[in-house]
């Protein structure tokens, strides 16, 4: 498989009145299609600045960010929501469902944003529903959902328009333990059945110990490019059902 993204030398600074900040300092990586990576690093690390870039909501100050072998940081706005569309799923840490509407109607309202055609939404939401567990519960609306439920809601709606990569922000900062290890074998399941890359931030060792890949950020920089094993006793993702 190729690499997805690639980050060549990357730096970003921000402008506060007279002040500069560097938020990232020459940070090169790759990440090959089909991975699941974490971000890791204490707050005003980079972590947060990177995640952005990677998302194509904010631009590299220098360096350069292809993502699917594209340079993105030329872009018009335009084309980048049509990226963001049509390339990148988002899971946010709390959710970010509409609370009076619909598990299927919050799966699909990526489909208003895409360029592509699409015939039967109704069907694509319900099968990105089912993909995560939740097809029985299509017609209930966030308030008569758990948090876990909740989620998967939201990671639905990052896969209903199969996009390329799953960039998901703090994703079991709202859960308990328990709940957020059922999280993080769905994500290790949607990426391992359907090669679609999944970066993940995270402040806790435990969730990231499902990644393949930790990368952790300090002052700006990338300083430790990690591998570790699935936690003792968790199952094989592929193993899960609903």
């Amino acid at each position: 498989m190729g690499d997805v993204i690639e980050v060549r030398h990357v730096s970003k600074v921000y402008d506060l009145g007279e002040v500069q900040v560097n938020a990232l300092s020459d940070v090169s990586v790759t990440v090959k299609e089909g991975s699941f990576v974490a971000i890791m690093g204490p707050s005003g690390s980079g972590k947060s600045t990177f995640m952005n870039i990677l998302g194509c909501l904010d631009r590299p100050t220098s360096g350069e960010y292809l993502l699917d072998g594209q340079s993105v940081g030329g872009l018009q706005r335009d084309e980048l929501a049509a990226i963001r569309s049509e390339k990148i799923g988002f899971v946010f840490q709390n959710f970010n469902l509409l609370a009076r509407t619909s598990a299927l109607e919050n799966v699909k309202l990526p489909l208003l944003y895409t360029s592509r055609p699409v015939e039967n939404p109704d069907a694509m939401a319900m099968k990105a529903l089912e993909a995560v567990g939740l097809g029985q519960r299509m017609h209930n609306q966030p308030t008569q959902l758990s948090g876990g439920q909740q989620q998967r809601v939201a990671i639905a709606r990052a896969l209903i328009n199969q996009p390329r990569l799953i960039l998901a922000d703090e994703p079991t900062g709202a859960l308990d333990s328990a709940t957020s290890q059922e999280i993080m074998l769905l994500f290790r399941k949607v990426q391992q059945s359907s090669g679609i890359t999944v970066i993940i931030v995270t402040h806790s060792d435990e969730v990231a110990a499902y990644a393949e890949r930790i990368l952790r950020f300090r002052d700006g920089m990338l300083v430790a490019d990690e591998r570790p094993a699935l936690p003792a006793g968790a199952p094989d993702a592929l193993e899960l059902r609903g």
